[in-house]
C-alpha cells in the first residue's frame, strides 16, 4: 500500500473542481481510496495533480518532420514529405524513433497513448517473416518509455477511391480487409485495437469487416479531414463520408473519427447520435492548414471530444485543450465555448475511454495511479491559482513536475 498527499488536485469527477490537500491511497497500482480535506500535511506533492492524460491519435513516425517540413504548400505536399520518410524506417529504427516519442510524451503528462498504425510491410509490401514486425516494435517501444498503448492497427488498401496503393503505400496494404484480419489476428495482444484509414484508403464494400474484427474493441478512422476526401466521396458514392461510415453500419459508440474538420449539420448530427468520440488534433489541423472543426456543435450533439497531437508537430494537450476553445473562438468570433472541466476531460477520462481504457482518467477508488502533477510557480502558472482554468489557459507540458 502506498499513500500520496496532494496539495491540489483535479479529480475528475462531477462538479469538477479543485480540491485541496488529498490523500490518495493506491495499491499494485491502483487507487483504493481517495480522501479530500484531510489534515494539512509538513509536505505535501507540491501543484496541482490531476489524472494522467491520454494522447488519441499519434503517427510515432511523423515525429521526424518536426520542424522539417515547413515549406509552402498544402496538407498534400507535405503528405508527401511524410512519405518519404514512410519509405525509410525500419522496424530497428521505427522502435528508436518510436520510444523517444513516447518518452517525450510521457514527460508531458500522457499516460495513455492510440497508435494509429499502417507501415505494416517492407518498402515493396511483403510482409516481414514476421508479419506484424513493425507494429510489435511500437509495443516495444511502449513499453520501454513506461507509456500504456492502444495499437489500432490500421486497414490501408487503396490510394483513393477506386485506386490501388501507389509508391510507399504498398507498405500500408494487405490486400483485403479479410487479410488484414488474418494478421491481426496474428498478434495475440489485448492492447491491439483496429482503425480504418478513412474511406479514401478502403473501399466501400471492405468497411463491415474491419468493423466487425473491431467489434468489442476500439475502432478509429479518420473522417473528412480535407475537403477533397469529401468531394470524393460524394462523386463515388453520392454521400458525405460520415454519412457512408452510417449506411455500412460502422458509426457507433466504440468508434472515435479523427479530426471531423469537415462536417455537414446531418454528419454532426449523425456522429451525436451514434454517441461517438471525436479526436480532435488542434496543433496537426493547424499546422497543415486543415481548417478548424466544429468541436462545441459536435459535443452538443452527443459526441464526445477526445484530442491528440497526432503528426507531433507539438506534442503537448495542454495546448490542444485550449486550442480546441480558441479554434471555436475564430470560427465563430465568441468566447467561452467551453469550460475548463470538461476540456480537461476530454483529456483524461473521455481520451482513456476511447481507447478503451475505462480504468484510467479520475482519482477515484478502481482507477490506475498514474499521477501528473503541474507545477504552480513557473513564469506560466505563477499566480494563477490552483484551478481548472490554470491548467487549460495556463500550463503547458514544460510545468510538469518530473515523475
Amino acid at each position: 500500500m502506498t499513500a500520496q498527499l496532494l496539495e491540489h488536485a483535479w479529480l475528475g469527477d462531477t462538479d469538477g473542481e479543485v480540491r485541496d490537500v488529498v490523500r490518495v491511497d493506491a495499491e499494485d497500482g491502483v487507487i483504493t481510496s481517495v480522501e479530500v480535506d484531510t489534515e494539512r500535511p509538513a509536505a505535501p506533492r507540491r501543484g496541482l495533480t490531476l489524472p494522467a492524460l491520454a494522447n488519441g491519435h499519434s503517427h510515432a513516425f511523423h515525429r521526424a518532420l518536426r520542424a522539417r517540413a515547413q515549406r509552402r504548400g498544402s496538407f498534400w505536399s507535405w503528405r508527401e514529405e511524410m512519405y518519404r520518410i514512410a519509405a525509410e524506417l525500419t522496424p530497428d529504427t521505427y522502435f528508436e524513433l518510436a520510444r523517444e516519442v513516447y518518452a517525450e510524451m510521457r514527460d508531458a503528462g500522457i499516460g495513455a497513448v492510440g497508435e494509429f498504425h499502417y507501415l505494416h510491410h517492407q518498402p515493396d509490401g511483403t510482409p516481414y517473416d514476421d508479419p506484424n514486425e513493425m507494429g510489435r516494435a511500437l509495443l516495444a517501444a511502449a513499453d520501454d518509455a513506461g507509456i500504456r498503448i492502444r495499437l489500432l492497427d490500421t486497414c490501408y488498401l487503396a490510394a483513393g477511391i477506386g485506386r490501388a496503393p501507389e509508391g510507399v503505400q504498398r507498405r500500408f496494404s494487405d490486400g483485403s480487409a479479410d487479410r488484414w484480419a488474418e494478421r491481426v489476428d496474428a498478434f495475440d495482444d489485448p492492447r491491439v485495437g483496429a482503425a480504418i484509414h478513412s474511406v479514401r484508403a478502403v473501399p466501400r464494400e471492405q468497411l463491415k469487416a474491419v468493423a466487425a474484427w473491431a467489434a468489442g474493441r476500439p475502432l478509429h478512422v479518420h473522417l473528412s479531414e480535407q475537403p477533397a476526401e469529401n468531394e470524393e466521396c460524394l462523386a463515388a458514392h453520392g454521400l458525405t463520408p460520415t454519412a457512408l461510415l452510417a449506411e455500412e453500419g460502422v458509426l457507433g459508440p466504440n468508434l472515435t473519427a479523427v479530426h471531423a474538420t469537415h462536417l455537414t449539420d446531418d454528419d454532426v448530427r449523425l456522429l451525436g447520435e451514434a454517441r461517438a468520440f471525436v479526436c480532435m488534433c488542434p496543433t496537426t489541423e493547424r499546422d497543415l492548414a486543415d481548417g478548424l472543426g466544429r468541436a462545441r456543435a459536435l459535443a452538443d450533439a452527443g459526441a464526445r471530444l477526445t484530442l491528440g497531437s497526432d503528426s507531433h508537430a507539438v506534442i503537448d494537450l495542454f495546448e490542444e485543450m485550449r486550442a480546441v476553445e480558441m479554434h471555436d473562438r475564430l470560427r465563430t468570433g465568441e468566447r467561452g465555448h467551453w469550460s475548463a472541466s470538461e476540456l480537461l476531460a476530454a483529456a483524461t477520462y473521455d481520451g482513456h475511454a476511447s481507447l478503451g481504457f475505462d480504468d484510467a482518467g479520475r482519482l477515484a477508488p478502481g482507477q490506475r495511479a498514474d499521477l501528473v502533477t503541474v507545477d504552480l510557480t513557473t513564469p506560466r502558472t505563477r499566480g494563477c491559482g490552483a484551478t481548472p482554468e490554470t491548467l487549460v489557459y495556463a500550463a503547458t507540458a514544460a510545468d510538469v513536475v518530473p515523475r
